[in-house]
Order: structure tokens, then sequence, then C-alpha cells
């Protein structure tokens, strides 16, 4: 597995050039995990015969991807950002991809910061269009996952978010230290294992927004576990107990979340286990 332990060594990050542009596979890969999601979600739409229209989609879209923007971008600077003041005195500065005048980029996105801005990007769409906010989050609940199987490969081509020192015959070299490819467990459980469990759940929820409940669950419960695999953030370390990473706890945060409203919803509604939406 010698190829395999130092592919970053033998893999070129740039796919290839137009002119003096140079196309990376990261960004192919998160252009990718978009259009799948977006092909997903309608795919389904026509499959189970939903009630959303082909432009209603388009529009929805538009509104939670300008949200999971504004959300990663900012929940990045208050979860894990180490200049959190900085940014927030000096809020110009966001998304300034300029550093010394150097063009380097904007650097640092939070998963969990884009969750928020998703539901605060679809709630506003939903005021504004009065389309069913329970079916477009179930929809998104089986559409997004397929997308981050993509993405996270994406982190991997970029060889970030990198796993922690192992001896695991599969590991791949980073800097010289052998280490998880941590972000390829990601891809499987964030990605395929929480696809696979949203889609094969759709005929038996108990209300609509059930299954983006599932999806809170199942992908705070794949993070939780990839985290033991990957490296915390240097600027942050173990936040508790000398184990705990701040991804780990947001992703508690998730779990605890989507079990409390599932058993609030299913009180509330008089629902039992044996009833279907």
């Amino acid at each position: 597995m010698e190829f395999w332990n130092n592919i970053y060594s033998n893999f070129n990050p740039i796919a290839f050039s137009v002119f003096s542009l140079n196309v990376h596979w990261y960004g192919m890969m998160y252009v990718l995990a978009l259009l799948s999601a977006l092909g997903v979600a309608k795919w389904l739409i026509k499959k189970d015969n939903l009630p959303i229209t082909q432009s209603q989609l388009d529009d929805y879209f538009i509104y939670i991807e300008i949200g999971i923007i504004l959300g990663a971008r900012l929940g990045y600077i208050i979860f894990y950002s180490p200049d959190t003041i900085e940014y927030l005195t000096h809020p110009w500065q966001i998304f300034n991809p300029f550093e010394n005048g150097e063009f380097v980029g904007i650097r640092g996105m939070s998963y969990h910061g884009a969750v928020i801005g998703f539901f605060l990007g679809g709630w506003y769409y939903v005021r504004k269009h009065k389309v069913s906010f329970g079916i477009l989050l179930d929809l998104a609940a089986i559409a997004v996952p397929a997308g981050f199987i993509f993405g996270r490969i994406g982190n991997f081509l970029n060889q970030e978010l990198v796993g922690r020192a192992t001896d695991v015959p599969w590991g791949i070299y980073v800097d010289g230290i052998l280490r998880h490819p941590s972000q390829l467990y990601e891809s499987f459980l964030e990605g395929v294992v929480v696809f696979l469990v949203t889609y094969s759940l759709r005929h038996y929820k108990h209300f609509n927004g059930e299954l983006i409940l599932v999806y809170g669950f199942m992908y705070g419960l794949g993070r939780f576990i990839a985290e033991f695999f990957r490296q915390p953030d240097v600027q942050l370390g173990f936040i508790y107990g000398g184990w705990m990473s701040m991804g780990q706890l947001l992703s508690s945060f998730m779990i605890i979340t989507a079990i409390i409203l599932w058993s609030y919803i299913m009180k509330t509604k008089g629902l039992n286990l044996s009833s279907r939406a």
C-alpha cells in the first residue's frame, strides 16, 4: 500500500488549468457535491410525486445556499477562530479573501454554523413562498448527505481536516506523519450511512419534518465517531476531559436536540410508532 500511504506525494491537487487559472480537484468536488444534492432532490420530487415544483426547488436551493455560506463562515468565526473579537470588531474582514495584499481565499468554514444558516435560509424562503417547511426539510435530509460524500472527498484531496497519527496500514502520510484518512471516514459515516438511513425511512415517517431530525441524530452520531480519528483544530485542541473536541461537543448538541424535538412533536401530535404521515 506504499502508493496509497504516500498518495499526497504522488497527487497533484490541480486538476487542470485554463489559461492562468488553476482548477483544483477540491473545487470540483464541491461543485459535484452541490450538483449531486440538487440532482437527488429533483429525482426524489419526481419519484415520490412530492408537492414541490422544480422552480420552487431551484429558488429554495438559492436561499439555503446563501444561508449555508453565511452560517458556515460566521460559525467558524464564533466557534473555532482564535480571532473572533478581531472579526466581530472589523466585520468587513469576514469575507476578505486578501491577506497582506495577497489573494489567499476565504479560510475557515463551520459545518454546524452552516446548519444554522440552512435552517434560517429555508425558514425565510418558506415565509415568503408558503411551501411546506417539513416536506422541504425531509427532502434536504436525503439530498444533503449525498452531497456530503463528495464534499468530504474534497477535504481529503485538499489535504485538510487531517486525521490523527496512527499505525494502521491504510494510513496517509501528511508532512511525514502517518495519519488516519479521517475525511474518508466522514464521507462514509456522514454521507453514505446518513443517506441510506434517511432514504430508507422516507415512506415510514410519522410527520413531515421527521427525516431532518433523523438526519440531525445520524449526522451528529457519525461526526462524533469520526472525530475520534480526526485531528482536533490546532487552535482549540481538546476542550473537555482531554478527549472531547469542539466538533464532538456541537455534534452532541445536535443529537440531543433531535431527540428532544422528536419526542416533543410525537407527544404533542399524539402519535405512536404505528402511525404514519
